[in-house]
């Protein structure tokens, strides 16, 4: 049998990232070759990820990366499986790059990134071997990129859990930073109303529109009262036209205004919106394990 010695562990450990007794076991079977070694552990890598790709991956941070001149951004959402995880070093360096080649070179979609060549190797099988590595699923989500009309600002809050860009022209950066912590914090859906999607519109009318039939009154107020509840709505979910968070006897709007300013765009992330997530019942599990 192959004497493995501790240099070429801690150089194989080194190489992969992973723990002294996996390294030294891949050796012992790649009869002390190196490179055969390191193929063996993400060959095992790539299986962890297969079996970690079928659980969901809700928690995760967002990394946003502006360009030196402000003119050019990128927001990356990274999930995980555990807020643990997402506390990782090698976790977070993850989606900072990306975030900065999202900005740097535009690729089409998740695919394309995912693609693109990062310390000679591709972004998928970096991916690959840190599921590998931390056994847990993990995914690029997605991405968005913002060539500035003005100049960008970006926000980052809540342990990376909610990432704002916001374009802006005019106005100084106490504004533009009091503009982006003021989406966080409020979560609009559009600039205006023209912006929000048809879909929600709609949903908001129906529902509406039900209440209004169950008063009874008149179909001319009923009809009233659905447009009225429809714009209340909207006025609710467009920035424009939201009370400013810190001073409600302002919208957005008229802060802007008064400040010679202007948005003209922004991009709001936050961390598994929309994603189902499972719900465990611990007391259950515990229950379960007792009986085996």
């Amino acid at each position: 049998m192959t004497e493995i010695s501790a240099s070429l562990v801690k150089t194989l450990r080194e190489m992969t990232g992973l723990g002294m007794m996996e390294c030294k076991k891949a050796l012992a079977e790649a009869g002390g070759d190196l490179k055969k070694a390191e193929a063996l552990l993400r060959i095992r890598g790539g299986a962890k990820a297969s079996k970690a790709a079928a659980r969901v991956a809700a928690e995760g941070i967002i990394a946003a990366y502006l360009a030196p001149d402000a003119r050019c951004g990128a927001l990356v959402e990274l999930n995980c499986e555990t807020d643990f995880v997402a506390k990782n070093e090698d976790f977070q360096s993850l989606v900072d790059t990306l975030a900065r080649m999202v900005a740097e070179h535009d690729p089409a979609d998740v695919a394309a990134l995912s693609a693109m060549k990062m310390n000679g190797r591709t972004v998928e099988e970096v991916r690959t071997e840190l599921v590998g590595r931390i056994g847990e699923n993990m995914s690029i989500r997605r991405f968005a990129r913002l060539r500035a009309q003005g100049r960008l600002v970006s926000y980052v809050h809540g342990g990376a859990k909610i990432g704002v860009l916001v374009d802006l022209s005019g106005g100084d950066d106490a504004l533009a930073k009091d503009v982006a912590m003021h989406i966080a914090a409020a979560k609009p859906k559009a600039l205006d109303a023209a912006g929000v999607p048809q879909e929600l519109v709609e949903s908001e009318r129906r529902v509406a529109a039900q209440k209004a039939a169950e008063s009874g009154k008149p179909a001319n107020i009923v009809e009233k009262m659905v447009e009225g509840a429809v714009q209340k709505f909207l006025k609710e979910v467009t920035l424009l036209s939201q009370p400013f968070v810190k001073d409600d006897k302002l919208t957005v709007g008229e802060l802007l205004k008064s400040k010679g300013a202007q948005v003209h765009g922004f991009v709001l992330y936050v961390v598994g919106e929309g994603i189902e997530k499972k719900v465990s019942d611990f007391a259950a599990e515990v229950a379960a394990a007792a009986k085996v």
